[in-house]
Parts: C-alpha cells; structure tokens; sequence
C-alpha cells in the first residue's frame, strides 16, 4: 500500500501557486489577489449540513471581511457544476446569496495545501489559511469535519494579524482581553537599561508585560 504523503505550506510560507476553476471564472491564487488579505477555507463537500451552516455563516459576515480589505475564497473537491447548484440552492430556499466564490479542486491542489488527510478519510477537511498581501500564509487552522468553524474567530484573526503587523503583538481574545482589553503589547526589554525605563515609559505589570493604547 503506497504511503500518501501530506504537504502543506507552514506559517511564513509563501502561499503555493494554483490555477483553479471557481463558481466566478478561472482564478490563479494568490497571483489574482496580490495586494491584499484573503481567506481560502475548504470544506468535506456541498450539500451537506455542518458546510452548509458555514457558508451561510461566512456570507453572514462578508461586509466585515470586505471592511478589512479581504476577500473570502471557499474550496472543495466538489465539480465546478456542483458548487452552482448548491449556491442556487442555499439562494432558493435559505434566501442567501453566496458572493464569494468557490474553488473546484482536485485531489492535487488539496494535497498540495493539506487538505487531505489519510485518517479523517477521502474528503478535504475544514481548512482555514490567512493569506496577507505578499501571498504569505499568515495563519492556519484545521477542523474535522465534523465540528463546524467559528467565523468570528476568523474575523478576529484577520483584524489581530493587520493590527499587529502595524502596533505589535496583541493578547488573548483581543480586543476583549481579561487583563488588557484591546491594548497593545510592548515586546519585552532586550537590556538592563531598557529594561529599567519600561515603567516610566508604559503600564506595566513588570518590565517584561507593558502594554500601550490601541491606535485608533
């Protein structure tokens, strides 16, 4: 029995080159979208109760996305035809119009990007990849099929990453942190003396936890 080998791009990668066909025309990812954030989620297959949940859930949420400058990509290995049919669906009888499209993969590209994993069986997991401007992955999540995402974590991420990118590190649950709210925090002292002028400087619990306001 051959051994299946699973790829995929770690954190800090850049995002590999596909060329794929989608429910809005043929797409070369990430080469259409250089210049800004998105968010490439697979799911196990159409017409199926925890994917269909999600999708209402992530188009629920589009505008926020669409806020942050990042676009929303779904994916599985489902046919093109497939993929319309259920969008129709989800249309007709939930009232939601999907308007992001879906990717139509093989079973190349979703082992390509980990999407397939021996032991959860022959369909893509819930996968999550957090693509930032340069076509670098960002972040990655992965859930079994059968336990639906949270969206708003999602959201969360990718206003955490570009908050970050721009102030600095930010806490758990930010912006709704127990300890510091929304607050940014300063990276620890790499000096004594730095070390000694960190309370002067920033509210602190001690010289290596400061943090400093939110910008606006």
């Amino acid at each position: 029995m051959l051994e299946t080998k699973l790829n995929m791009p770690l954190l800090g990668d850049d995002f590999p080159e596909i060329s794929v066909d989608t429910t809005h025309g043929p797409m070369n990812i990430p080469a259409d979208l250089k210049g800004q954030w998105f968010v490439l989620f697979s799911h196990p297959a159409d017409f199926t109760p925890v994917c269909t949940t999600e999708f209402v859930g992530f188009q629920s949420r589009f505008d926020q996305f669409e806020e942050l400058g990042c676009k929303l990509i779904g994916m599985s290995v489902d046919q093109v035809f497939s993929h319309i049919k259920w969008v129709q669906w989800i249309k007709e009888e939930l009232n939601v119009e999907i308007k992001f499209p879906i990717v139509a993969a093989n079973d190349s590209i979703a082992l390509k990007l980990g999407m397939l994993h021996p032991g959860k069986g022959t369909n893509t997991v819930r996968a999550v990849f957090i693509v930032d401007p340069k076509g670098k992955v960002r972040l990655i999540m992965y859930y079994p099929q059968e336990v639906g995402r949270n969206m708003d974590e999602i959201v969360r991420a990718v206003k955490a990453l570009q908050v970050s990118d721009k102030q600095g590190a930010v806490a758990a649950d930010w912006p709704n942190n127990e300890l510091i709210g929304d607050r940014i925090i300063v990276p620890p002292a790499k000096d004594i003396k730095t070390a000694e002028k960190r309370s002067e400087e920033y509210e602190c619990y001690d010289w290596w936890f400061c943090h400093k306001p939110l910008e606006k």
